[in-house]
């Protein structure tokens, strides 16, 4: 779960944007994505975000084992899955300024307390899934993106980005936010923004 996301306009500003929007933004700020019609990173943010709300809470297995450390905000990432074994890193730097986001923002009665770790977690849970599940296949068809056809065939193609929206929809819905983490993640980004530029 990163916190570059969806860069949005003046910091002030930042609930104004609404969720497909920050979906596309994210889409649009990827190399492979670069040039593509707006339109289209809206239509794929909207059906990931839909795929990810819909994924069953108890199919998603909880990650065997949770680290905490620091250092996140260097790398503008809230939390991080890798694989062997199992394991969720938590940054508890990022995690502790987005709670104070929330805070000075007034969005609490989006994000409650504990909610941007529990979000978090259930985020990175979902990658695994996402990524070699049958989910991927599903994910893709609801997606739509043609790579090529031959009369009544066609061949899916993978839409960069669409696994990081489909998890963020899935932390929102399984627990129970009004906005979308890339909100949180939006505020984060334009927080640090600042302390690069001296």
């Amino acid at each position: 779960m990163t916190a570059r996301h969806a860069a949005a306009g003046p910091h002030t500003g930042l609930a104004a944007v609404d969720d497909v929007e920050y979906g596309a933004r994210f889409l649009g700020s990827l190399s492979l994505h670069e040039g593509r019609d707006p339109a289209c990173l809206r239509q794929w943010a909207a059906a990931a975000a839909e795929f990810g709300a819909a994924l069953a809470p108890a199919d998603i297995p909880a990650p065997l084992r949770i680290v905490e450390s620091g250092g996140g905000l260097e790398r503008g990432l809230l939390a991080r899955y890798t694989s062997r074994p199992p394991t969720v890193e938590l940054y508890t730097d990022s995690l502790e300024a987005a709670e104070r986001l929330v805070t000075a923002h007034g969005w609490r009665k989006w994000f409650p307390a504990g909610s941007v770790r529990a979000a978090a977690l259930a985020h990175e849970a979902v990658h695994e899934r996402l990524h070699h599940g049958p989910e991927r296949a599903a994910l893709k068809e609801a997606l739509g993106h043609t790579a090529l056809r031959l009369g009544r065939f066609r061949v899916l193609a993978h839409v960069a980005g669409a696994e990081e929206l489909a998890a963020h929809a899935y932390a929102q819905s399984v627990c129970g936010l009004g906005r979308t983490p890339l909100l949180l993640s939006a505020a984060l980004a334009a927080s640090a923004a600042p302390a690069r530029e001296k």
